[in-house]
């Protein structure tokens, strides 16, 4: 009739849900989407118009990206815990000190978690004292300071944004994508998305 794919509302799927102001607030299963405009407390943004979804009385494009119709507060320091995943994230995965990217690195290397001010000379392990390093580079430089082994970090270590940190563990599609990077005016680092 008109070449439209119907899908099932059980697709495991994500939808980038933007609060009112257009920031990004979350990845949802593509069914709570369909909820929430349904219900009217969000838009369809962006949609595959390839797909669709059918209830009995009305028709909806597979929904990409929504935006919710009323502003919601969220939070801002959502995670103070430091993990490795989203610290390589952060960081590009690539070493701060030599700069190679984890596919560059041999085979019995690997990215680790390295504190710029050792812990044991009084440094903490939060978001501004480590870095990603590569196994090399942080035997390298071991229990010193940049100052005594003349290694610094390619970039300032800081924690990273709520939204940003919440997305590295997540993929997201090239139109989702775009949407977080237009709001925070930087591409994201990490992998390639799903």
């Amino acid at each position: 009739m008109w070449g439209w794919r119907y899908a099932r509302i059980c697709v495991v799927g994500r939808c980038l849900t933007l609060n009112a102001s257009y920031e990004p607030v979350a990845l949802v299963p593509v069914k709570r989407a369909i909820v929430l405009v349904v219900t009217e407390k969000a838009e369809i943004v962006e949609a595959n118009l390839e797909r669709r979804f059918r209830s009995e009385k009305a028709e909806y494009p597979y929904p990409l990206v929504i935006r919710l119709v009323k502003y919601v507060e969220i939070p801002r320091r959502l995670r103070k815990h430091v993990t490795n995943t989203i610290l390589f994230a952060r960081d590009g995965y690539r070493c701060q000190y030599c700069g190679r990217h984890k596919s560059e690195l041999g085979r019995r290397e690997c990215l680790t978690r390295d504190h710029v001010k050792p812990i044991s000379r009084g440094g903490g392990n939060g978001w501004d004292n480590v870095v990603t390093a590569c196994t090399r580079c942080n035997a390298r430089k071991g229990n010193r300071l940049p100052m005594e082994c003349g290694m610094y970090p390619k970039s300032t270590p800081k924690e990273p944004r709520y939204v940003v940190m919440v997305w590295y563990s997540r993929g997201l599609n090239e139109v989702q994508r775009r949407y977080v990077e237009q709001f925070y005016g930087e591409p994201l680092a990490g992998e390639a998305t799903a």
